[in-house]
């Protein structure tokens, strides 16, 4: 009498945990300890924020005040001379020092991937003028570009005299003498993250680039520089933030002169909330800082980070 086997019914897999849980309580010491400066840092910055663009629209004098005027704030802000000014000074400023900064630190990086003798002595004096403060760097430049003892001077002394270079004293071109300084302090940094981010290619697309016969500028055009796009996004942030708060160097060289020849956001902000006593005229203006940076920043982080999540 034959036995029949009862066939093996098929396990059902088991669904699978999203592991969210998991991660949600992975590192949590880590995440605890993080909690209250991530608290102190929403509160100020958040809140901050909210307080200036809210007493922006009072007549706030030397204390602030609730007394809203609506929007007379900003109209007194843009029909300031010395705030049109100061725009202007901060798009040329911003606008060279990017491109200056990115085109001057890539080519010295790129030269010193060459693996150059004495590389680290070079690294070292193009990185030193980053370590200094801007204050300093302001000074020194001013004593370089001074029409008497400077540049102006030291070539006049030498028989052609009437060479002329005194940027910080001529008002057309004053924002032009800043902007040296800041690309003489500025340009080390560009150069160390642009050599990083050159020295993590891969030795083999050289080789292979040399082997096609390419030339290098079109290697490092079409392969090298996309490969570094999170480099060059980065550096410019850092520039960026730098070019956005610039004070220090204007204080420092002419203190926004010739009169205001080379005034710049930052200090129209701090000369009204500190000397003029006018909080309100300040609070106005920082918010069009604000308002400046997040029209840039917002469709540049939703291209970037939301393009992401949709793929």
């Amino acid at each position: 009498m034959s036995r029949t086997v009862p066939s093996a019914t098929p396990s059902r897999p088991l669904p699978k945990s999203s592991g969210r849980p998991n991660q949600l309580f992975r590192n949590l010491n880590s995440k605890i300890a993080l909690t209250p400066m991530i608290l102190v840092a929403a509160v100020v910055f958040f809140g901050g924020t909210i307080w200036t663009v809210i007493y922006s629209f009072t007549n706030s004098r030397l204390l602030p005040r609730a007394s809203f005027v609506g929007f007379d704030q900003y109209e007194r802000l843009w029909a300031s001379s010395r705030w049109i000014i100061s725009i202007q000074n901060l798009l040329i400023y911003g606008i060279l020092s990017l491109i200056f900064s990115l085109v001057v630190g890539f080519v010295l990086a790129a030269l010193m991937d060459q693996k150059i003798r004495f590389e680290s002595a070079f690294r070292t004096i193009f990185l030193y003028p980053f370590a200094l403060s801007f204050i300093v760097t302001g000074l020194v430049w001013q004593w370089i570009l001074n029409p008497e003892f400077g540049v102006q001077g030291i070539v006049r002394s030498l028989g052609w005299t009437s060479f002329t270079f005194d940027p910080l004293y001529n008002p057309d071109i004053v924002i032009y003498g800043i902007l040296i300084a800041g690309l003489w302090q500025g340009t080390g940094l560009v150069m160390c993250l642009m050599l990083a981010g050159l020295r993590g290619i891969d030795e083999d697309i050289w080789k292979a680039a040399r082997v096609d016969g390419i030339p290098m500028w079109r290697t490092y055009l079409f392969v090298v520089i996309p490969m570094m796009r999170p480099v060059f996004i980065t550096t410019l942030v850092l520039i960026g933030s730098g070019i956005v708060k610039l004070y220090d160097l204007v204080v420092a060289q002419t203190s926004g002169g010739p009169g205001n020849a080379s005034e710049v956001p930052a200090k129209y902000v701090y000369d009204y909330m500190f000397q003029a006593q006018n909080l309100g005229q300040g609070f106005a203006a920082s918010t069009m800082m604000l308002l400046t940076v997040a029209i840039i920043i917002i469709p540049w982080a939703y291209l970037e980070f939301g393009g992401k999540k949709r793929g």
